[in-house]
């Protein structure tokens, strides 16, 4: 029976690609045209897994997905990075003289606004994807409209590339992960990166304290985000990404931090995909 996979947006999007990177292509696609819709392919158990995109080098967290990730109760089992490759694409036999709209999502158009300031003529549209705009285009044959998506979009959909990478900042890159409703068990050999929420007191001083936990045992903060706590009025919690040599430092540090914070979470232990 193959793997039922939720994706934000559709195929030829940049959550495709990863699942495609991931898992492969002998698996089912659930296209989403929201992440919470895509939560709720989970829960209803119309997919098996889903892979969500949860921060970008250059825009940073994408905050609303570590709330759905905690309250929805869904587990990291994994995670992927993907370098973000921006080219503007449109039906075959245009230059880009004869562009007059992009349509594209606002991230995208944000991060190739340099390259737009030659093209004065050019509207840019906010749209709800990046795929899905090219996939428009071809359906629908718009001439004089171009879209900004990755690269095997265009093969998807029979676009021409008028222009690659016009992405302002070429070091580009974002970090998915992989998630589920249950615990995906490794062997402890395997997992050398955690995901963990806390929720610490007021005392002063209390934050720095969990963290020199951390690094007292072993454990390399990657990332710190914090998020308040709707129901608790001026409260925050933190989520945190670590990594690890050895998951017995991982195992000390969560006995520790569970006694020492408020509320405590695993939000999943994985593989870390960054080898450097």
């Amino acid at each position: 029976m193959e793997l039922k996979i939720a994706i934000q947006g559709i195929k030829g999007s940049n959550h495709h690609q990863v699942a495609k990177d991931y898992f492969g292509d002998n698996v089912t696609f659930v296209e989403c045209s929201s992440f919470d819709i895509l939560v709720e392919h989970l829960l209803n158990k119309t997919a098996d897994k889903a892979v969500m995109a949860i921060e970008n080098s250059i825009a940073g967290s994408i905050i609303p997905n570590y709330a759905l990730v905690f309250h929805k109760n869904l587990h990291i089992i994994g995670e992927q990075y993907l370098s973000i490759h921006h080219n503007l694409m449109a039906l075959r036999g245009q230059t880009i003289n004869d562009i007059k709209e992009v349509r594209s999502h606002p991230m995208a158009l944000l991060q190739c606004n340099e390259f737009f300031k030659e093209y004065r003529h050019i509207k840019l549209v906010e749209d709800v994807d990046t795929a899905e705009t090219a996939k428009r285009i071809q359906e629908n044959q718009l001439k004089g409209i171009a879209a900004i998506a990755p690269k095997v979009a265009a093969e998807l959909y029979d676009l021409e590339i008028i222009q690659s990478e016009i992405q302002t900042i070429k070091e580009n890159s974002t970090r998915f992960i992989i998630v589920k409703t249950k615990n995906k068990v490794l062997p402890e050999h395997e997992i050398n990166k955690a995901s963990v929420r806390f929720i610490t007191d007021h005392k002063r001083g209390s934050l720095a304290t969990i963290l020199n936990v951390m690094s007292d045992c072993n454990l390399n903060l990657t990332k710190i985000q914090s998020l308040p706590v709707i129901e608790m009025p001026w409260k925050y919690s933190f989520f945190v990404d670590v990594t690890f040599e050895k998951y017995e430092h991982f195992v000390k540090a969560k006995a520790l931090l569970e006694i020492m914070s408020e509320e405590f979470r695993v939000l999943g232990e994985y593989k870390n995909a960054r080898t450097i």
